[in-house]
């Protein structure tokens, strides 16, 4: 009995010490004011809602507090995500993302640099076919003007952009030379990696390989990527890469 509940102590002691650490990081993270840029609903045609989930979480978890944005625009096409292909309707990027934020959201147009630490955009198909036209046109593609004024923006104030699954392809786009990653080339768990890489570095960025479970940070440009759904992994393990980036991103704010 004794020895049970010296056991049992240790234990209470050692995790009485993590929380202990976690509660000294994420105390030094309070008050950061994070932008999310959202794309849509939806991992064909919007944001990827696991991931935008997951960051939201992780913010939460390390008391930031959040705003919502959206661009006010048509999304490039609306796709049925039981059958896979696309559908007749047209939908609105801002009001998809509505359902996302519980309707906590605002147009993009309004997203004030001086009233955040930070911005994050979350993946999805809505990354690469609404704030940008990745999905079509590659590395040849334009980015929404709105969303390129953002990134500018907080880029110039010297704060911190987090960026994951496909969206790191807007950094390649507006910051030439920078580094990000989108996953690991040449692996079979990352199925798009390798070509998505070969654009980025033909655009004159760098892209590192990076497992699901990483982040990268490119000092220099204040950028954290990482590959979420870029890899077919399970869900815990992206929501743990995710977690690596928000964290991240909390300590350059």
């Amino acid at each position: 009995m004794l020895t049970l509940l010296h056991h049992c102590g240790r234990n209470l002691l050692t995790f009485s010490a993590i929380q202990a650490v976690n509660k000294s990081y994420y105390t030094t993270q309070m008050g950061k004011r994070v932008a999310v840029v959202l794309a849509g609903c939806g991992v064909y045609d919007g944001s990827e809602i696991h991931e935008a989930s997951a960051v939201l979480v992780h913010l939460s978890r390390g008391g930031a507090s959040v705003n919502m944005f959206a661009p006010n625009i048509d999304q490039m096409h609306v796709v049925n995500h039981l059958k896979g292909e696309p559908s007749e309707e047209k939908r609105n990027v801002l009001v998809e993302s509505a359902r996302l934020a519980r309707g906590n959201i605002q147009d993009l147009s309004k997203l004030s640099v001086a009233d955040h630490d930070a911005v994050i955009f979350p993946g999805g198909f809505g990354a690469a076919k609404n704030l940008c036209t990745w999905a079509v046109q590659g590395k040849d593609c334009s980015v929404n003007a709105e969303v390129k004024a953002a990134l500018q923006a907080f880029h110039g104030a010297g704060k911190p952009i987090g960026l994951c699954c496909i969206s790191p392809v807007l950094a390649a786009k507006v910051f030439p030379g920078c580094e990000v990653t989108v996953g690991v080339e040449k692996d079979d768990k990352y199925p798009d990696t390798t070509d998505t890489a070969a654009a980025i570095n033909q655009l004159g960025c760098k892209h590192v390989s990076k497992s699901v479970s990483e982040s990268l940070v490119d000092d220099k440009n204040k950028l954290v990527t990482t590959c979420a759904f870029m890899c077919n992994a399970p869900i815990h393990e992206i929501f743990d890469g995710i977690g690596a980036m928000v964290k991240d991103v909390l300590k350059l704010a």
